[in-house]
């Protein structure tokens, strides 16, 4: 009895197994560079509600895909990662509720005032956390030496001095015009005549 099978054959009508699997022409740059981009794009509640409203998160592979990125926050990639509130909603869009809001304007509008205003305020948000340090000793430094008095440049007879030179030295007959004294002047003067 030949049930087609020989000495080393394969079964008829089964492929063979490749004998070079793919292997990934850029060793996976081109796939680490798109996931990055769209991870971080994820930072945009506006982009999240586009998401949305076209159903992307319906869709059973799409939030397959979103558990999938969540590697993003392991340290050895978080360094890439330029936006880290796109990590924030990453977590966010786990949550089904969560998905289903972002299809609302209104609540696309409340995620992005929240998030301007903790841009906003990040700063003074980032000082709270810090540990304060005290203040190093000073080190004794020897007293200040008074700076060396600068002569005046002489002026030579065949030179015309500068206007410039005169304004604000003391001791100069040039008198410092201040425009809003006199525009102030002017207007009492309208005022009392």
């Amino acid at each position: 009895m030949d049930s087609g099978k020989g000495d080393g054959e394969r079964p008829v009508g089964l492929p063979s197994a490749p004998k070079h699997p793919y292997k990934d022409p850029d060793d996976g740059r081109q796939r680490f560079l798109l996931e990055l981009e769209f991870v971080q794009c994820l930072a945009n509640p506006t982009y999240i509600h586009y998401l949305a409203q076209n159903r992307y998160f319906e869709d059973d592979a799409f939030i397959g895909y979103l558990k999938y990125l969540q590697y993003w926050q392991r340290p050895e990639y978080i360094k890439f990662i330029m936006y880290p509130h796109c990590l924030f909603f990453l977590e966010l869009l786990q949550n089904a509720s969560f998905r289903n809001a972002m299809a609302h304007p209104g609540s696309k509008e409340l995620a992005h005032r929240q998030q301007y205003f903790y841009w906003k305020n990040y700063r003074n948000n980032r000082l709270k956390h810090i540990v304060r340090r005290p203040l190093p000793e000073p080190a004794v430094a020897p007293p200040p030496t008074p700076p060396a008095p600068v002569p005046p440049m002489p002026v030579t007879s065949m030179q015309a001095p500068s206007p410039m030179q005169f304004i604000g030295q003391p001791g100069s007959t040039v008198p410092k015009v201040d425009m809003r004294n006199s525009m102030g002047d002017r207007r009492k003067r309208k005022k009392e005549g």
